[in-house]
């Protein structure tokens, strides 16, 4: 094995004090509703957001006087970036990360705040890698892996370290996988603290790449993930042989699990995680009877997610769980229509949120038209009440999906 467990004991002494020694905190909502016994590593709580703090500041503090008078360089869209960036102003390194063309700002930004250059290159990561890998040879700068390195690995394992002293017990730990350094590191220190637990990681479908490679598929990795942080198209050859030895089984989750477990985790344990983060939580309410009844660890990766993008999950949340519908309701085109049909809304409790009145467009008779309201309800049965009372009253009315366009 590449890295020992000794390597992530003397890791975890390096950071002691350098970064936060995060919870780890049962949940009982979350585990009345998945029916396993949740346990929540919350390294979303790093001052970078993510669990990267950990293996960028090991593998910064094992470079030479020399390498780090030249500098360093690294390649990231995102939590890779922030955690060098920062570890590396705190130890006086140069540092520059690349990043691709359409890196969010607030991302750029971040890096800057933390005393790095940036350099936009390429579309995507493949190109800003080689431009990392360029200025790497022709600068004789350290090249700061995001996962296939020793010490990485090392640094990132002290999240299972510090989750098994704080929860002993636990029968299996679900882990976030994208190059594989976070469940490599994790997976060297959960099986020699006790070798019967259970090692699980998870990765997106649109991204499976160590579920390919260990499987010997062939790898195929595309699309727009809200899981930024784990979409990696393939993984590291020290990591892919750790896993390989020692993690149990691969899971992957679909776009709308990544969705409902960031809105769970916001709701209930009211904190923020990116797509990447709410991976594990996704994977065992998409994976009920695998979890039933066992004590699992989940590490809640990080917290570093676009507020636009979580302003659209939450909402959407709210549309898939019933409590924000829009209706479909025909009136006669005449005064006081609408206000009876906002009173008896008004009657059963729902809150009208918009309200679209069209005459012109619609495909009716000339003297009905026809009412589009969306309307916040305590849930799908709430708002089905709703439209069985109008429709009681006179008022033809039906439920639009989620995926009706407007004015259909």
């Amino acid at each position: 094995m590449s890295v020992s467990f000794e390597d992530i004991r003397k890791a975890a002494e390096l950071l002691q004090g350098q970064i936060v020694a995060t919870p780890t905190v049962a949940s009982r909502t979350l585990s009345d509703i998945t029916g396993a016994e949740l346990s929540l590593k919350f390294e979303n709580l790093q001052y970078t957001g993510s669990f990267k703090d950990r293996g960028a500041l090991v593998k910064l503090s094992s470079l030479s006087a020399a390498e780090r008078e030249r500098g360093i360089i690294a390649v990231s869209a995102g939590n890779h970036a922030q955690g060098v960036a920062y570890h590396a102003g705190r130890l006086g390194i140069p540092a520059t990360i690349v990043m691709p063309r359409a890196t969010p700002f607030n991302k750029v930004r971040s890096v800057h705040r933390f005393g790095a250059c940036t350099a936009l290159h390429g579309d995507g990561l493949s190109e800003a890698a080689e431009e990392a890998h360029r200025r790497e040879k022709a600068d004789k700068l350290a090249f700061i892996h995001p996962f296939d390195d020793e010490q990485i690995i090392a640094g990132q394992g002290t999240v299972a370290l510090e989750m098994l002293a704080t929860a002993p017990d636990l029968d299996v730990v679900v882990v976030p996988v994208g190059g594989g350094g976070l469940i490599s590191g994790c997976a060297i220190a959960a099986k020699a603290i006790k070798p019967t637990i259970e090692v699980i990681g998870v990765e997106s479908e649109l991204y499976p790449c160590m579920f390919q490679a260990v499987h010997g598929l062939e790898l195929k990795a595309s699309g727009h993930s809200i899981a930024e942080g784990i979409a990696v198209k393939s993984p590291g050859k020290l990591t892919r042989a750790i896993v390989e030895s020692l993690v149990d089984d691969l899971l992957l989750v679909g776009e709308s699990a990544l969705e409902d477990a960031v809105q769970l985790l916001i709701e209930i344990e009211k904190t923020v995680a990116e797509g990447a983060g709410g991976a594990a939580l996704a994977a065992i309410r998409a994976n009920p009877e695998r979890f039933a009844g066992r004590k699992v660890g989940l590490i809640i990766s990080g917290g570093n997610i676009d507020a636009r993008l979580l302003s659209n999950i939450l909402v959407r949340g709210l549309v898939r769980d019933g409590r924000l519908v829009k209706i479909r309701v025909e009136i006669s085109d005449q005064p006081g229509a609408l206000a009876q049909v906002s009173e008896i809304l008004g009657k059963l409790g729902g809150n009208i949120v918009e309200v679209y009145h069209q005459r012109m467009f619609y495909d009716v008779p000339v003297k009905l038209a026809e009412l589009d309201v969306v309307v916040e309800t305590r849930d799908i049965e709430h708002a089905q009440a709703i439209v069985s009372a109008l429709e009681e009253e006179g008022y033809p009315t039906r439920m639009m999906k989620a995926t009706e366009a407007e004015g259909t």
